[in-house]
């Protein structure tokens, strides 16, 4: 089987492929002799150099592509990561990562890094996973509950107290908190991999808020795309029925005087390094995407902001560190928690899972402890290993501790990063040495996680060996724990860094059906249905939400209007600049002058025509790809991508698809023009026409996939606006004053393809310029989408939508006044000259601009707005009466 590509094919035989493959593990031994790693256990072939049963359908599909059709399957994923919008914020400043950091210290989401080779799980390997997996659920599910109730694990002696109460995951006000049902660890997250032996390790346990799910479903559906050939043959397990067990749980976790469940996601908002991964797990389960400015605590419940009222929520599943759920009784420093949310917790009037102090299962010296805790309070031995582990607390451990600390993962259990042995110099080492011996109680070495060997496409050598690990996810059941069917897998970059788990590219996890037969047969997980069924949540319209949907529309219409109007400037300077002797070249400078004071930049030479036009290839490069200089297109773009990612549960998948193809042709360049006229000048005719094919595509998305709520009606108000403002500046900047005849041809056909509306002007006046007629096409026509009168039309109809209408609130009286004001108006006395300017045009231009910008204030003051009133949380009965 040979795939057709665009290129060449270069098909291989699997033999050839497994002998190159081996060589650059070979060579990758070479470098692993010095980290201790050369033993590492090999997915992809056997110590005989045959590929593993698992693995062999890969190698034929790789075999057939051939480097060629490797090299296409590597872009293909790039493509399908960008068009998805599957992005990673790197927070570290100094760490080198795919995210861009500004200037001015803000970060913007880098694209994310997906290998298109998956890890393939054999069907064995992964009966003794989930078994593993489900029983160390469940025996941290033990330890959770004892540890904020019986305290058994304290007081029998088996947990020294210090490991429980230093630890920061640990929440003091959590105590005697409890989740409805039979667990209280609601979703567990194992980081696995293989040692030298084949056999499964744990490195790490997540439970204060797990991140990746929504990264491993996304990844699932761009490596099936991708590579359809191969996930036909392999037919790997669904991953899609784990995200409806974690669905249903959810509203099963739901307090018992719940109704109709309400349920959200709790997150930390865009800045958040997994923001992409909140948004798409809330997105698949149907559940908003909240923001602490969503919520409020009243009368002793929990509500969400929704269509102008407040509406009770029942379940939130939390993204947030549990520290910074509650700024009155955890961290007073937050602004990511809800005031008062503990109490509404203790109340039982709420859940929120993962519950309040289940970090503390990360503990390092928890973990320690994890065999004895479970032989204690389940009976049992778990399944899966861990590396050992040596407590300072101990004499014997504290010895091997501190003879093997550059060979050891030196671990704080009071919090902090873990201290790779390794990397330590000799100073640094005594350093630490002795600060264990000054408190030998706070520090845990383990020994060094081992990571297996598998086949990646990732860098452009072709198939080559990597270090590769897996995050897997349970999510409780009324019967028990239900694991996802496959994961996050990760390519670790070489050498001592990979100790510190610092990843180069994710990797789908693929788990392999006994056979082809059983895996079409097996029908999906049977899931505990919850004893209700809820109605569907709407769409969140909190002022948060409604604020960047209302800006998402600002922001969209003003790189449209940009990009036109830098595409007419620039065809124009072209037409001109070596016929500047001409009447006409005089649109080239007002042109310019439009643009500089629509952005409020200076476009040139203070208004020296020649000037302007001398340094127009600059100034247009500057308004087209500099995102610092206020107003251009660079900038448009990448506060639409801002506000977009804000709501991306709200927003069409389709929207991706459009701001990835606009993103890549405007956000990818730097600020200073090349040296070659003809290169900048191919890089601004195809950031102007992709970005206007882009808005134009996602006007058609918002028309035809988004449904006509109050968030859409905010949307549009906002692009009603600014297409009125830009609207109004520029024909104040083109047609209010007087010029020759061939410049006013020029500057007014220039104005109209700027606003779209050249066929229709031409074919009701055959041509012949008339300002009278442009204003009355432009201002007055009230079936041209393009004019002012359908604007203020549009903000009467939207206005009077929103909950809060009464049909006298200040924004509609605004817009009333101002379209009766143009009722009454004629077109012909805006024609007007006095002192070689057009007054009745341009005041009533100016009006107007001055009008739409106040009533954006308006908005902002009565729908976009908190409430800043002082009110109680707890409820009326609760109330302190003064006498």
């Amino acid at each position: 089987m040979v795939l057709r590509t665009d290129g060449p094919p270069e098909p291989t035989s699997a033999v050839t492929l497994v002998a190159k493959y081996r060589a650059a593990r070979a060579q990758e031994s070479l470098f692993d002799d010095r980290t201790g790693n050369a033993s590492s256990y090999d997915e992809f072939v056997d110590p005989s150099g045959t590929v593993r049963p698992a693995w062999r359908e890969l190698a034929e599909c790789v075999a057939d592509r051939g480097p060629y059709g490797l090299d296409r399957l590597r872009s293909v994923v790039s493509s399908l990561v960008d068009a998805d919008g599957i992005t990673f914020v790197q927070v570290d400043p100094a760490a080198v990562g795919d995210a861009v950091t500004h200037g001015d210290g803000t970060q913007v989401p880098g694209p994310w890094l997906l290998d298109p080779l998956p890890v393939v799980v054999s069907s064995s390997d992964w009966e003794t996973l989930e078994a593993g997996l489900v029983q160390r659920s469940r025996l941290l599910d033990a330890v959770l509950t004892d540890l904020y109730g019986a305290r058994k694990s304290i007081t029998s002696g088996v947990l020294p107290p210090q490991l429980l109460f230093a630890h920061p995951g640990y929440v003091r006000a959590a105590r005697g908190i409890e989740v409805p049902g039979r667990h209280q660890l609601f979703l567990h997250g194992v980081d696995v991999s293989r040692d030298e032996c084949g056999e499964f390790r744990v490195n790490a346990d997540w439970t204060q808020a797990p991140s990746g799910a929504g990264y491993a479903l996304a990844d699932r559906r761009v490596v099936a795309h991708a590579f359809p050939e191969l996930y036909e043959r392999i037919a790997p397990r669904p991953v899609s029925p784990w995200a409806q067990a974690l669905r249903l749980a959810l509203i099963d976790a739901a307090p018992e005087s719940a109704g109709e469940p309400v349920v959200v996601v709790l997150s930390p908002g865009t800045h958040s390094e997994t923001a992409f991964d909140q948004a798409y797990l809330a997105s698949v389960l149907g559940f908003p995407l909240v923001e602490s400015a969503d919520l409020v605590v009243r009368d002793g419940k929990l509500w969400m902001r929704s269509l102008g009222t407040l509406k009770r929520v029942d379940v939130v599943l939390r993204r947030v560190d549990a520290a910074y759920a509650d700024p009155l009784d955890l961290r007073a420093d937050s602004r990511l928690g809800v005031v008062g949310l503990v109490e509404v917790l203790r109340r039982g009037a709420v859940t929120v899972v993962n519950t309040l102090g289940s970090g503390i299962l990360e503990s390092p010296g928890l973990q320690r402890f994890l065999p004895e805790l479970a032989e204690l309070l389940v009976g049992e031995t778990p399944q899966l290993g861990a590396a050992p582990m040596y407590w300072g607390g101990v004499d014997v451990e504290r010895s091997h501790l501190l003879s093997h600390l550059s060979a050891l993962l030196i671990r704080p259990v009071t919090g902090g990063e873990p201290i790779v042995g390794p990397m330590l110099s000799a100073g640094e080492r005594d350093a630490l040495a002795a600060r264990i011996a000054a408190t030998p109680w706070q520090w845990v070495g383990q020994e060094l996680p081992r990571f297996a060997s598998a086949p990646t496409a990732h860098s452009p050598n072709g198939m080559s060996p990597a270090n590769t690990g897996m995050r897997l996810f349970t999510v409780a059941q009324r019967g028990g724990y239900a694991p996802m069917q496959g994961g996050l897998g990760y390519l670790l970059e070489p050498g001592n860094a990979a100790y510190r788990m610092n990843t180069l590219a994710a990797k789908d996890v693929w788990v392999r059906s006994p056979t082809r037969v059983i895996a079409e047969r097996t029908p999906a997980p049977a899931v505990d249905l919850p004893a209700i069924t809820p109605s569907p949540t709407r769409a969140v319209s909190s002022p948060r939400v409604l604020s960047d949907l209302f800006w998402l529309g600002r922001y969209g219409e003003r790189a449209e209007n940009m990009a036109r109007l830098l595409g007419v400037t620039r065809e124009r300077y072209h037409e001109f600049r070596y016929r500047q002797d001409v009447p006409d070249s005089e649109c080239v400078p007002v042109l310019l002058t439009a643009l500089g004071r629509i952005t409020g930049t200076d476009t040139g030479a203070a208004g020296d025509a020649a000037e302007m036009i001398a340094i127009a290839p600059t100034t247009l490069w500057s308004l087209t790809a500099d995102r610092r200089r206020a107003g251009s297109l660079a900038q448009s773009v990448e506060r639409l991508g801002s506000a977009a990612r804000s709501v991306r549960d709200q927003m069409s998948h389709d929207t991706w698809m459009v701001l990835a193809a606009v993103d890549r042709a405007v956000l990818r360049h730097s600020s200073t023009p090349p040296d070659s006229h003809t290169e900048g000048d191919g890089y601004l005719a195809t950031a102007h026409s992709q970005t206007l094919a882009g808005m134009l595509a996602m006007s058609g998305v918002a028309a035809e996939s988004m449904v006509r709520d109050v968030g859409w009606t905010m949307m549009d108000i906002g692009k009603r606006i600014e297409r009125g403002i830009w609207l109004a500046a520029l024909m104040r900047s083109t047609l209010t004053t007087v010029r020759s005849p061939g410049a006013e041809q020029t500057i007014t056909e220039s104005t109209l393809v700027t606003c779209e509306s050249s066929v229709i002007y031409r074919r009701r006046t055959l041509g012949k310029v008339s300002v009278a007629a442009v204003a009355d096409l432009l201002l007055f026509d009230g079936e041209n989408p393009r004019s002012l009168a359908y604007q203020f039309e549009r903000l009467r109809v939207n206005l009077k939508a929103l909950p809060s209408s009464s049909g006298s609130t200040g924004p509609e009286r605004l817009v009333d006044e101002v379209a009766a004001r143009l009722r009454r108006l004629d077109p012909a006395d805006l024609e007007e000259v006095a002192d070689g300017t057009r007054p009745e045009l341009d005041s009533l231009l100016g009006g107007i601009h001055d009008d739409l910008r106040e009533l954006s204030r308006r908005i902002t003051a009565t729908h976009l707005s908190l409430p800043g009133g002082m009110q109680p949380i707890w409820g009326p009965d609760e109330r302190r009466v003064m006498p």
